[in-house]
């Protein structure tokens, strides 16, 4: 039985997010069209950038994925997960603050110390089955609380998804990962495992993706659009893990471009509808 994993790094959570999101929306029986999309002038420029980034994906991030996801054992696979969500929770700990929340940054605290030391590091999750919640925020979502606006819709070359306002985020989540910290050696090391990692627990939502979006760009700009704004306004809950039949894999961590030790449990999809289809505009349920 797939392990259910949670690891998001912050870089590659946006990615992730849509992915997954989408995963969501098109097992629910939704699809797209192109059409065009008020919060994106500038979709020229990142159709381009999402190209490219899907070719790199494509023939250089997921075939090491997947030769990973192949020689790994599943128990490495998850130990190694676990090790980068522990480190992610040190940032979702300065977000929870950050954003008045002080319940979730206890238990985000809490997490930090028992999977540290009892986990061994962080390679068992501990905090989980103890009944300490995770509670995954970035720096973009705690800027959003705060009321800044997220701007127009942004594709970052090989971080993917994301906005002006998230954008911003994102560089400043990088001084919130431990890892940022470490000699340079240590620190590109772990980023490189934590890309491979993540894409390969993600290669399940971004097949059933390919294979059912008519236009995988409006698809994954509004799913990515709409899910922010639900964890903006709703708080967050969790995902589905969705599993990936060929390979045996449960994808439920960020995407090719992440950096090590910002990772985030999975949260729940917005209810969302499909903007690119005038035919179905039906809302999916809220879990």
């Amino acid at each position: 039985m797939p392990a259910r994993l949670a690891s998001f790094p912050t870089t590659s959570r946006p990615l992730a997010a849509a992915a997954l999101t989408a995963a969501a929306l098109l097992a629910s029986g939704c699809a797209s069209g192109p059409q065009a999309n008020k919060d994106d002038p500038l979709e020229p420029m990142n159709r381009v950038v999402f190209k490219v980034n899907d070719t790199v994906d494509q023939y250089v991030a997921v075939p090491i994925a997947k030769g990973y996801q192949k020689v790994t054992p599943e128990p490495a696979r998850t130990a190694v997960t676990n090790f980068f969500s522990n480190l992610a929770d040190v940032g979702n700990f300065a977000n929870n603050v950050l954003q008045g929340k002080g319940v979730e940054a206890a238990e985000t605290l809490m997490r930090v110390a028992i999977n540290s030391v009892l986990g061994i590091g962080g390679l068992i999750d501990i905090a989980t089955p103890a009944g300490l919640s995770k509670h995954s925020q970035d720096f973009g979502l705690t800027l959003g609380v705060w009321g800044v606006p997220s701007g127009p819709y942004l594709v970052l070359p090989l971080f993917g998804p994301s906005s002006f306002r998230d954008g911003v985020g994102l560089g400043a989540s990088f001084y919130l990962d431990p890892a940022h910290y470490l000699d340079p050696a240590w620190r590109n090391s772990l980023f490189g495992v934590n890309v491979v990692s993540t894409r390969a627990n993600l290669l399940g939502a971004t097949d059933l993706l390919s294979q059912a979006a008519l236009d995988k760009y409006a698809f994954v700009r509004d799913a990515y659009r709409q899910r922010r704004q639900y964890l903006i306004e709703s708080g967050s809950g969790k995902l589905p893990a969705y599993e990936d039949e060929d390979d045996d894999a449960a994808p439920a961590a960020g995407a090719f471009g992440g950096a090590p030790g910002a990772a985030s449990a999975p949260a729940a999809p917005a209810p969302v509808k499909s903007t690119t289809t005038p035919a179905d505009s039906s809302e999916t349920p809220r879990q």
